[in-house]
């Protein structure tokens, strides 16, 4: 039986998602944030390195979906420290915020970082993601570093924060 109409699925990452994702971090960044195409360089860099080096044991991503249409991502990775995890590429397309999928995304990534038994779950990200800020202190997260610099051919405050886990 198909999925009725604005039925929201989640599915793996496949390679054949490459592409959209780096288009798509690229575009909508560029529009929103002002970044230039070293943005789009970095989020390149992180997926082919979670390609060519993932554990599936440990690392994951997921594509989120509706009628068939990509709208939005997460990734949940190694991190600098063995009982850490790391929220990676958190992305609602502009047309499917507002309904709550951003909330379902992130839950999907601290879900598996508890089920692997991680204590932290890490992320970097810039202030001016206002929504995704509000989303990550909502559910627990602490921020803990702010740093004011220039990334990405704009002035940005680049943020860390960490979900304790246990």
């Amino acid at each position: 039986m198909a999925n009725p109409p604005d039925t929201i699925t989640f599915r793996d990452f496949e390679i054949g998602d490459r592409d959209w994702l780096i288009e798509e971090h690229g575009r909508l960044y560029a529009r929103d944030e002002g970044f230039d195409d070293t943005f789009k360089k970095l989020v390149t860099d992180i997926l082919d390195t979670y390609i060519a080096t993932r554990d599936p044991q440990t690392e994951r991503g997921w594509i989120a979906e509706r009628d068939g249409q990509r709208i939005g991502c997460v990734f949940c990775t190694r991190a600098h420290e063995p009982d850490m995890a790391r929220l990676r590429m958190l992305l609602v397309l502009p047309e499917a915020r507002g309904a709550g999928l951003g909330q379902r995304l992130l839950d999907h990534c601290i879900d598996f970082a508890r089920d692997l038994g991680r204590k932290t779950l890490y992320l970097w990200t810039h202030e001016s993601h206002r929504a995704a800020c509000a989303l990550y202190a909502k559910n627990g997260f602490e921020q803990r570093s702010q740093v004011a610099g220039r990334s990405f051919g704009t002035d940005v405050v680049e943020l860390e924060w960490t979900l304790d886990l246990t």
